[in-house]
């Protein structure tokens, strides 16, 4: 009696039906759709009401430089609404990972598909475009929200003005850098509430440990934050023309500034290391 041994053909995974089933995962979570839509809401609701309360003060005052001294960009890129950004946009990155490996999910998708280098290379693109988009509409309607009030007093600027192009591109990609940064920290931590801390103490607590120029090294280190990346490219270049500034008294200037070309580098750095650790971690760790 012979016994045939029938060949096994290894089913090859096309790499966009690893993104279809991705953007499924993604968008079939009822939390990262409250959590896009509380944080936009709350991140514009901050800068609407900064410039609100910027137009009440130039109106109830009889200074007439009271106009000339507020820096119209400021409103619209406030440091703790887009603080809240980076927060959600990496809690939802985190999510795509630890999610999985919170529900012993990981196995079932790696078992499937081996190839885990590829899973988490579609996780990122999937992600990467979704907080693309939800870091581009909050930019963008942060401006012209707080625009359209200060054109009540006439300070209002176009979306053509010097630099606004550049603060919103930031503020866009600000979102995607820290959904691939929460990817990492997941994919090392492994644990929802300890990705969630990790989360704020990288993206919001550490830069705050090197401010002030004491020390060089110290403000160098905190230049290298996407925080500290993005305040540099939101500020109002019209406001940094002259010792007085070219519309009114220039805010405080360090000594060790970010220059906007740094602050593009320090994106990108941060971003190309962080899916290359959250890969390695992947491929390398045990499940």
């Amino acid at each position: 009696m012979s016994t045939s041994t029938l060949p096994v053909t290894e089913t090859r995974v096309r790499f966009g039906d690893l993104l279809a089933a991705e953007w499924i995962k993604l968008r079939s979570l009822r939390s990262t759709s409250a959590a896009f839509v509380i944080g936009a809401l709350v991140s514009i609701g901050i800068c609407a009401n900064s410039a609100r309360s910027n137009v009440h003060l130039i109106k109830g005052s009889s200074n007439p430089d009271q106009r000339t001294a507020i820096d119209p960009m400021n409103a619209a890129f406030v440091p703790e609404a887009f603080q809240i950004l980076m927060v959600v946009a990496a809690a939802v990155g985190a999510a795509t990972l630890f999610g999985e490996y919170g529900s012993g999910m990981i196995r079932t998708t790696f078992a499937a598909v081996p190839a885990r280098r590829s899973v988490v290379a579609a996780k990122v693109a999937v992600v990467v475009a979704v907080t693309l988009a939800y870091g581009t509409i909050v930019g963008a309607m942060s401006f012209g929200v707080t625009q359209a009030i200060y054109d009540q007093v006439s300070i209002g600027l176009p979306f053509g003005a010097p630099g606004t192009l550049r603060a919103i591109a930031g503020s866009a990609l600000l979102a995607p850098l820290s959904a691939v940064v929460g990817m990492t920290l997941a994919a090392l931590i492994r644990h929802s509430a300890g990705t969630i801390v990790a989360i704020v103490g990288v993206l919001v607590l550490l830069p705050r440990l090197f401010t002030g120029d004491t020390y060089r090294w110290v403000k160098e280190i905190g230049n290298a934050m996407p925080f500290s990346a993005w305040t540099a490219l939101v500020e109002n270049p019209a406001r940094s023309l002259s010792p007085e500034g070219a519309d009114g008294p220039m805010r405080w200037v360090s000594k060790y500034p970010v220059t906007i070309t740094e602050a593009w580098i320090v994106f990108t750095a941060w971003a190309i290391v962080a899916v290359a650790v959250a890969v390695t971690a992947v491929h390398r760790r045990d499940v």
